[in-house]
């Protein structure tokens, strides 16, 4: 795990030294343990790297770079079959000279080109700069574990696993003019800012599954070199079913094992962080440390269950009973998060990274299983409405964004000022962030279609933000199985009503059948609870005066929304006449981002 950071000017002109500097500087959190940046100030480009060391901890430092001094490679990630890849370069007679993975990537790459990237399995961002064809290569693993932003105004394109290490290359776009509404827009959508926007114009993700490739010409391609829908549904005997399932799901966490520090897990007792551990535990002769938080508040504490699991797998368990009132965090959330995000779990998360980090420099996840394999209440609900199986493409796809959605389109134009209503009245983010992705999954069945819109939009844009920055604010790397590409694809070769059994309204139906007997059936099939706090709570009672003191003292909060209608939903929310939690927590959230150091 690292940060990488760099530039790519067309005209050749170098970037000043001490911005190069700056960029690396903001990203120590990311990389720790060492430092190493390729500067080719006549070129116009130079790719750096932060390390957080996890893998050949003395001969991996980074860039990588070619005999010929032609190639260099910097990565953020693992690719964790590397070990398989290694192997097969050595048996060509490819000289190794160290055990990195991000050795592997740059002999792969000069021995495959840019074609290489579909053998790599892992999470990686990664810069490219080949000299022999005068381009700089940006790349971003298949669904988006690990970030990558880029900010190209034509002349030099800038980039940086966080925003914050593209500011130092040019500090007069940071101004509260260079903020994009648009973006802003859609976080009213969906309580984050989906790719490609962010908060600022002109930074976009690279997104997943893309390559970008920068050339003197003043053009930029970009190839989608990986595609989960590509993917066809197909029928499947359970038996069989879970047999490739439970061994794709042991192989993903057999290999994210491998690292040259301690290591461990986020356990909270539910049926993914549970599987994940149980198969932890085949592939280890030492107990696996585990670690969870507890609450005070029993609708949100899942520590007993987590034990349950630890005990189950003989773990070297760690638990601590977390703070009730965690507001005090949400600034260090925001901090690291670059941008605003509405989703109050940020603060449990780093508070247990935080009880990880003084153990561990690894932890394993469960990420990602609720969305291929419909873990979320959303979904049941969703599809037991009446009617719903009656209803055409269009309106199965508006319906089910509505369902998801924070505010109302209507709502947002209420929420406006008359300027900016006029603005962005024609603006619709189903049209711009979510057809898109309804259109890729047209082939699959609806349940399908609407996990391909939260892998795409929810997964990547917030909920592996996550254990990322999260992690990273810690010096911590998280390692997600469940997002192992042969993981993914299964799970879309595999029928919707494999996951969410319409009739009992049972979640994860064949998912949980197949892990049973690893977790046992009241792991399997104890009640989902959310990862969270009571924000919603918090807002009605002490942290009321906080709350809107915040709210009143935001200018922007003040140039963008009506104050009536923000102090309305306040006062509303305080008395008990309506819940407006999340609505509450997207504007206490762009309020602290602009408190931004």
């Amino acid at each position: 795990m690292c940060g990488i950071f760099g530039y790519w000017d067309r005209s050749r002109t170098p970037l000043d030294g001490d911005a190069l500097q700056r960029m690396a500087q903001s990203l120590v959190h990311r990389g720790p343990d060492d430092e190493g940046v390729w500067n080719q100030p006549q070129r116009g480009v130079a790719i750096g790297n932060r390390r957080l060391s996890i893998i050949d901890l003395g001969g991996g430092h980074q860039p990588f770079v070619s005999d010929d001094g032609q190639v260099a490679v910097v990565q953020n990630g693992e690719i964790f079959n590397y070990v398989e890849l290694a192997a097969e370069l050595r048996a060509q007679g490819v000289r190794l000279d160290t055990g990195s993975d991000t050795e592997v990537i740059l002999r792969l790459y000069e021995r495959e080109g840019i074609a290489c990237l579909k053998r790599l399995n892992g999470m990686f961002a990664i810069a490219i700069d080949d000299a022999r064809e005068d381009a700089l290569y940006l790349v971003r693993d298949r669904i988006g574990v690990k970030p990558l932003y880029v900010c190209d105004d034509g002349t030099r394109a800038v980039f940086g696993s966080e925003i914050k290490a593209i500011l130092p290359a040019d500090r007069s776009r940071w101004s509260p003019d260079a903020i994009d509404l648009e973006a802003v827009h859609h976080y009213l959508t969906f309580n984050y800012i989906p790719a490609p926007w962010t908060i600022w114009q002109g930074v976009r993700h690279v997104m997943p599954g893309t390559w970008m490739k920068f050339t003197r010409a003043g053009h930029m391609q970009t190839q989608r070199w990986w595609s989960l829908a590509d993917q066809r549904e197909r029928d499947h005997d359970f038996g069989a079913w879970a047999e490739e399932f439970m061994a794709v799901l042991d192989d993903a966490t057999r290999i994210r094992l491998r690292a040259d520090v301690p290591w461990g897990a986020f356990l909270s007792g539910g049926v993914d962080s549970s599987s994940i551990v149980g198969l932890m535990a085949r592939h280890v002769q030492a107990p696996v440390k585990t670690f969870c938080i507890g609450f005070a508040d029993p609708r949100f504490d899942e520590s007993a269950y987590a034990a349950e699991a630890a005990r189950r797998f003989g773990c070297d368990h760690q638990m601590e009973v977390a703070e009730l009132n965690m507001l005090d965090r949400w600034p260090k959330a925001l901090h690291h998060l670059d941008q605003p995000h509405g989703d109050a779990s940020f603060m449990p998360t780093l508070r247990v990274s935080e009880l990880a980090a003084r153990h561990v420099k690894v932890v394993l996840t469960g990420d990602g299983g609720d969305e291929l394999f419909a873990g979320y209440d959303k979904y049941a609900q969703w599809f037991a409405r009446p009617g719903v199986d009656a209803l055409g493409a269009d309106s199965f796809q508006r319906g089910y964004f509505d369902s998801i959605s924070l505010f109302t389109p209507q709502a947002k134009l209420a929420l406006y000022r008359p300027e900016l209503r006029v603005r962005l009245q024609g603006l619709d983010s189903f049209t711009e962030a979510a057809r898109p992705w309804f259109d890729e999954a047209a082939h699959f069945d609806r349940v399908n279609q609407a996990l391909y819109l939260d892998m795409q939009l929810l997964l990547s844009g917030n909920n592996l933000v996550k254990p990322d920055r999260m992690g990273m604010a810690v010096s911590i790397e998280a390692r997600t199985p469940f997002l192992d590409w042969r993981m993914m694809e299964l799970a879309f070769r595999s029928r919707g009503n494999t996951k969410l059994d319409r009739a009992s309204g049972d979640k994860k139906y064949w998912y949980k059948k197949a892990v049973t007997s690893l977790i046992g059936q009241d792991l399997a099939y104890r009640k989902k609870q959310m990862f969270t706090v009571p924000i919603g709570e918090w807002f009605r009672n002490e942290s009321y005066p906080w709350l809107k003191g915040l709210l009143d003292g935001s200018d922007v909060l003040r140039a963008w929304f009506e104050p009536a209608a923000v102090s309305s939903m306040l006062e509303r929310h305080r008395d008990g006449r309506e819940n407006f939690t999340r609505e509450l927590r997207a504007l206490a959230a762009l309020a602290l981002w602009e408190r931004r150091p």
